[in-house]
């Protein structure tokens, strides 16, 4: 067991380390090389103008919103998504994919946020600030991780057509509802989001790789022949 878990777990930590060293480069560039630049002027811009536009129904609002992100949230929707996927399934593969996304992409963030100091944007911040860098941001991160994997998982395995499309509608909608919410709320710059989504993405794919594609092999996981496609009629 421990032969074939020893390669999987050194190409997981080669992969994470490589999306650590993409976005600390990302995040030097946006500190020491871009800080004066037009784009930062126009982040800035862009900050301010969503904070002098604030109301209080969109303050309840993005309230709501961006706690979707909150540490708690995903966690106990992470623990009851990968629960409900072991049951399903009668198989961990799925479970592990979905707990090793999240974990991956909330290891990287914490390490580049020890890396990389950007304070947080200059306008008045509706939430508390964590003790955290504003790049990238956790709470989009966390949700792009998490919802985006469900999403996979929606589009392999839901057959039915409307439930599929409504499901992936609402499941890449949350990571975007998310990054407004962060945005409003004062609490992070556009390019904390773009990286956020580049950290999630990038986990995703690392875990799909690493977990999934061994199940296409014979493993467990997702079997890669098309689903049947359903016309009413019966033979």
């Amino acid at each position: 067991m421990l032969r074939r878990v020893a390669p999987i777990a050194g190409r997981i930590i080669v992969l994470l380390a490589v999306l650590y060293g993409v976005l600390v480069g990302i995040g030097l560039l946006l500190t020491k090389v871009f800080e004066r630049s037009a784009l930062i002027r126009e982040e800035e811009e862009l900050n301010q103008s969503l904070a002098d536009g604030r109301t209080p129904t969109m303050n309840d609002v993005t309230y709501v919103l961006s706690g979707l992100g909150n540490t708690g949230a995903i966690i106990g929707a992470m623990v009851v998504v990968a629960i409900a996927l072991r049951l399903a399934s009668k198989k961990w593969t799925l479970s592990v994919f979905l707990v090793l996304a999240v974990s991956a992409q909330a290891l990287v963030f914490l390490l580049v946020t020890l890396t990389i100091i950007r304070q947080r944007p200059d306008v008045k911040k509706l939430d508390d600030s964590p003790p955290t860098s504003s790049f990238p941001s956790g709470h989009t991160g966390a949700a792009t991780a998490l919802f985006l994997a469900s999403a996979l998982l929606v589009a392999w395995y839901v057959k039915r057509r409307w439930v599929r499309i409504l499901a992936l509608t609402l499941l890449v909608a949350v990571p975007l509802l998310v990054a407004y919410g962060r945005l409003y709320r004062g609490m992070h710059h556009p390019t904390d989001i773009v990286g956020a989504y580049l950290n999630g993405i990038a986990s995703i794919t690392i875990a799909a790789t690493s977990v999934l594609g061994r199940g296409r092999r014979g493993d467990g996981g997702p079997d890669p022949s098309p689903a049947p496609v359903t016309t009413g009629a019966r033979p």
